[in-house]
């Protein structure tokens, strides 16, 4: 391998384990927050089940993101570090305000800019793309309605039950949400990275072809797992402790409704946002109680945030490949 692919590797790198600073703390954010768990035991448990969401549940998620949205044939490494440098940039950023974002969608426009930077319109591909819109979709709308339907089932099933009895049965059952949605985050988020590390493995000619090895899970699991450990808290006190008030009934609902809708589009290959699906599961699970429950200050901060996210970062990711491309 020569010294060009090694640094786009190390940028690769470098993207997982922001990626870990942010989308990767979501999965644990509420059982934090609601103190079923220490962080320490918290993350943990992320890093096991996250690198277990990925082996289980396969690389549909990691082809669609190395085969499916831009071109592979057309485009160069200078295209893909173009991408990671502007997820580096992106996250850091936020993660230094304590702000979740969405790394899928800086990655997605971070690939996007820098491909038609690259080669142009022509370098989109819309079966991935078509993906990434229902993925958005269901990140969203389904992530509050199922995070609401859920709340209210639980509150009509518990109606009688005493709080106390119900807060410690499912302070107990949270500690197995918070597992499912580990390992729901790294059947989808936990492939992206590992996509785009074994796309830039085959332009770089170290592949013949498009096939995720074995030891490139291993890794990029790895150093997202790192990432989370060093630098998680303030997204998770942000998630878990700003938007509403949660108990371990809310936490639970939160998690199990964000971990259905995840693990039903790793299904089928989707590539969502992990972190928009949590954060409207919790803002669903909070409007149960009444509207006023949910911050909508720190709600609104949030999903500014998301909204900005791809169009700054389509721009980031076109300015970064026209740089590099004065300098080679």
């Amino acid at each position: 391998m020569n010294v060009g692919l090694w640094i786009v590797l190390l940028l690769v790198l470098g993207a997982e384990f922001t990626n870990g600073l942010t989308d990767a703390a979501n999965a644990i954010a509420t059982v934090v927050g609601t103190r079923v768990l220490s962080p320490l035991k918290a993350v943990i448990m992320a890093a096991i089940l996250n690198m277990a969401g990925v082996l289980i549940t396969g690389t549909a998620v990691a082809t669609t993101i190395g085969t499916d949205i831009v071109r592979p044939e057309i485009i160069t490494l200078e295209t893909v570090a173009a991408a990671m440098l502007t997820v580096i940039v992106w996250t850091t950023t936020a993660w230094f305000f304590g702000i979740p974002t969405s790394e899928t969608h800086e990655l997605l426009a971070g690939l996007a800019g820098a491909g038609l930077a690259t080669a142009g319109p022509g370098v989109l591909l819309w079966a991935g793309w078509r993906k990434v819109l229902i993925g958005l979709g269901v990140s969203t709308i389904v992530g509050f309605a199922l995070g609401f339907i859920l709340m209210v089932v639980i509150y009509w099933a518990f109606r009688n039950a005493h709080r106390s009895n119900a807060n410690r049965l499912f302070g107990r059952l949270q500690i197995f949400s918070a597992g499912f949605m580990a390992f729901s985050h790294g059947s989808n988020d936990g492939q992206k990275f590992m996509g785009v590390f074994t796309l830039a493995l085959f332009l770089g000619g170290a592949l013949p072809t498009f096939a995720v090895p074995m030891w490139v899970v291993l890794l990029c699991g790895g150093v997202m797992a790192i990432g989370t450990g060093l630098g998680g808290w303030r997204i998770i006190k942000t998630m878990g402790t700003k938007i509403t008030r949660l108990e371990p009934v809310n936490g639970f609902a939160a998690e199990t409704a964000a971990s259905i809708a995840i693990l039903g589009a790793s299904h089928f290959g989707i590539p969502l946002s992990t972190t928009h699906t949590i954060g409207t599961a919790i803002m669903g699970v909070g409007a149960t109680r009444r509207m006023s429950a949910v911050n909508w200050g720190v709600s609104r901060q949030i999903v500014t945030t998301w909204l900005l996210t791809f169009p700054a970062c389509l721009i980031l990711g076109y300015l970064f490949t026209l740089l590099f491309k004065l300098f080679s």
